[in-house]
């Protein structure tokens, strides 16, 4: 199902093929280690040289092994190696932060390189007893198999219950030089605003600062990965992480008012976009990406209340689903969003990605629309639900999907 939405490219960015090896002097590998049956479950992205790094982690208080390792690996704003398993989370286990640890001191070893810049990450099920065996067999073939052809095999290696990889890169042209930014990311199920069970890992050659990276980095996960939901869970392992390793030659971006800046925090948000749209879109037994837009709010935080609420509602999601264009469903997840709007003030549309489109909603009445229309664009694969508030100019974009009931097979039988 997955449409690879993306922004229209411009002068200054173009999209390229491939992800976290697409910038200079990255390598990676995928390897079945043994955490799953016969797929690949480990994972390693690698710079040869130091990077610059900054991580953003999941609101959950319960947090899995690997991020207060990482958290702490990383406090000094570098890194040069990331390494994630799947099939096993590495959460509420007794040992688990000890088995974190040992994973990068492994690492180190094998690449020759420091613990300290090591970060590490898994997904899987929580609460399943994790044993250091399998990446002592994993990391020395790991190792091996690092080549710049290797992001493929290592965006395969982070997947769960996702049906295909996500990826994402482009090139920019900045003033001195031509910088690449690539990502890849996971997540199907226990998705929603504030992180959710998803990981992204982004590189590129950047020359940046630590600090500046960070701010970027939290600047497109609020517009992009915290703007999107598949079931309402919001889970442990949760972490988007980049590397930077400044081999693209640029000068320093040291503050936000370098004249790069501008132009290198779009392309973050652009690749953090594109891959938080993959998620949404390849939700756990989703058949439809659902976009809501909603525009003319009072304030940008209105506009995103009422966005993540629509489509992070149950009710909306199998209404979709079923094909059944229940606008009080609609006004329903706008009025407990505790965004502040006049509901007198209120147009809703539903549009199709045929650009067929029908309003449902006016002056913040249903009105009467063609039902034979409405079954039509509900039962397309990309459905957008536009909001009109008429207080203001802002306005936020949330992505969703459907609730079907190969969600409910897939999830009531996840540990077997």
């Amino acid at each position: 199902m997955l449409t690879n939405i993306k922004t229209k490219a411009t002068q200054s960015l173009e999209w390229i093929e491939g992800n976290v090896c697409a910038p200079k002097g990255f390598m990676a590998a995928g390897v079945h280690a043994g955490f799953k049956y016969k797929r690949k479950d480990l994972s390693l992205i690698y710079s040869e040289k130091l990077c610059t790094t900054a991580s953003v982690y999941t609101q959950n208080k319960v947090k899995g092994a690997p991020l207060i390792v990482t958290q702490q690996h990383s406090e000094n704003g570098q890194a040069q190696a990331i390494i994630c398993n799947s099939g096993n989370a590495n959460t509420c286990n007794a040992n688990g932060i000890e088995i974190a640890e040992e994973v990068c001191a492994l690492l180190a070893e094998s690449l020759a390189i420091s613990v300290d810049d090591v970060l590490v990450a898994s997904t899987g099920v929580i609460g399943q007893p994790l044993a250091i065996e399998p990446f002592k067999y994993g990391i020395p073939v790991l190792v091996d198999e690092l080549t710049v052809a290797g992001d493929e095999a290592a965006a395969e290696a982070i997947l769960t219950t996702d049906t295909t990889i996500k990826e994402s890169a482009v090139a920019i042209n900045l003033k001195e030089s031509v910088v690449k930014i690539g990502g890849m990311s996971k997540g199907s199920g226990m998705i929603h605003p504030n992180m959710a069970t998803m990981l992204g890992f982004i590189t590129t050659d950047v020359a940046i600062d630590a600090e500046v990276l960070s701010l970027a980095l939290k600047s497109a996960v609020d517009d992009t990965f915290n703007m999107i939901s598949v079931d309402g869970d919001t889970s442990t392992n949760d972490m988007v992480t980049v590397l930077a390793n400044g081999q693209a030659g640029n000068s320093l971006i040291d503050s936000q008012a370098h004249p790069d800046f501008p132009l290198f925090k779009e392309a973050l948000h652009q690749v953090c976009k594109e891959l938080a749209i993959a998620i949404a879109e390849d939700g756990e037994g989703a058949s439809t990406l659902i976009t809501c837009n909603v525009m003319d709010a009072h304030t940008l935080a209105d506009a995103r209340l009422i966005a993540k609420e629509v489509i992070g509602s149950s009710l909306v999601k199998t209404a979709v689903y079923g094909r059944d264009a229940n606008v009080g469903r609609l006004l329903c997840a706008i009025g407990y969003s505790e965004a502040s709007f006049d509901q007198q003030s209120l147009d809703i549309y539903l549009r199709a990605n045929n650009h067929q489109t029908i309003c449902v909603c006016e002056a913040g009445s249903i009105v009467a629309f063609d039902e034979e229309k409405a079954f039509e664009i509900l039962g397309t694969d990309q459905l957008s639900i536009d909001i009109y508030l008429y207080q203001g100019q802002e306005k936020a974009t949330a992505w969703g999907c459907d609730l079907t009931n190969d969600y409910i097979k897939i999830n009531s039988a996840y540990r077997t």
